[in-house]
């Protein structure tokens, strides 16, 4: 099993297959868009196969393919399709904006995907379009509704921000009701592809006491081992309500989870700037040992916590990077 120097055992990766999405949002990427990575210079699919089946030959059991928005990437469904199939992988889940999601579901459900976490920051359809720049909230919502008919867990991510969704907090948990939903509200981070600073104004502590305000009856739920999510719930309610302190960054204790971007760079920490290329080790000739023998050696260095990473590793260009190009 992958260790690193404090103990912390490595299961969790998270697949970054693309660095372009369909969406614009404000909290992610300028309105024109970024520099994307040339083709030439993304994995290709036998490439992050090879380099996923590494990884579950030392343990890793659980994959996360995310983007960017992974749909973007063209026969995505088959890279999907093709990790499903890894020796001891017992749990394969996606993040998705949702915009072309619905049509694959069955599949996805055929592949074994049990949980898709759904990213929308509003249920006003106006908000959507202010956030995102893009009038797609109806095709979110009948994602939302086609994951919940076939059954596949669904986590609704909300990233909160000042004077753009905040009115939508208490509507989200009230989702919660009547429908088996995760809803987890997400500090806003600094990763936006843009040069402004993101001011942290609404962090855990003031998620939690605005959702108090209206639901006094919340109730502390037990926190699943290496989760980044602080859970809660209201009694007699279907779904959950998760607080994610991304940007406090107080989860890093137990954090069992290593990265690897749309170019094939391995970050053992979302705050973490640089990182091996495996991508170019693998094209470089490397066999499979020599790549075991490399994420062995960059997994025992992961830091700390991401405020040791972000002080020894990320420069002022990195701390603006969009989620999108590092797997978020």
């Amino acid at each position: 099993m992958l260790t690193d120097k404090f103990g912390r055992h490595i299961n969790y990766l998270r697949l970054a297959v693309v660095d372009r999405c369909n969406l614009r949002c404000t909290y992610c990427m300028p309105e024109n868009g970024l520099v994307w990575i040339k083709q030439n210079d993304l994995m290709t699919d036998e490439e992050m196969v090879r380099i996923c089946s590494i990884f579950t030959g030392l343990g890793v059991n659980k994959i996360r393919i995310t983007g960017g928005e992974p749909f973007v990437r063209k026969n995505c469904i088959s890279l999907i399709e093709n990790i499903s199939h890894l020796n001891n992988l017992t749990d394969l889940s996606i993040t998705t904006n949702g915009l072309l999601t619905e049509p694959y579901i069955p599949q996805l459900k055929e592949f074994g995907i049990k949980s898709v976490n759904l990213s929308l920051d509003t249920l006003d359809e106006n908000r959507f379009f202010t956030i995102t720049r893009r009038r797609s909230f109806n095709k979110v919502m009948k994602t939302l509704d086609s994951l919940l008919k076939h059954e596949i867990q669904v986590k609704i991510n909300t990233v909160v921000m000042e004077n753009q969704n905040i009115e939508d907090i208490i509507p989200l948990v009230q989702l919660t009701k009547d429908l088996p939903v995760d809803v987890r509200f997400i500090e806003e981070m600094p990763f936006n592809g843009d040069d402004h600073t993101t001011t942290l104004h609404w962090n855990h502590s003031k998620i939690l006491n605005h959702i108090k305000d209206y639901f006094p009856q919340l109730i502390k739920t037990e926190d699943p081992k290496s989760s980044t999510s602080y859970q809660y719930k209201i009694p007699a309610f279907t779904g959950n309500i998760g607080i994610i302190a991304a940007y406090t960054r107080s989860f890093c204790g137990d954090c069992n989870r290593i990265r690897i971007t749309p170019s094939g760079i391995l970050r053992s920490c979302l705050y973490e700037g640089g990182g091996i290329n495996l991508k170019d080790e693998i094209r470089s000739g490397k066999t499979d040992e020599e790549l075991t023998h490399i994420i062995i050696k960059t997994i025992h260095h992961k830091p700390k916590d991401g405020w040791e990473a972000e002080k020894h590793t990320l420069t002022a260009s990195q701390i603006h990077q969009s989620m999108a190009t590092i797997g978020g």
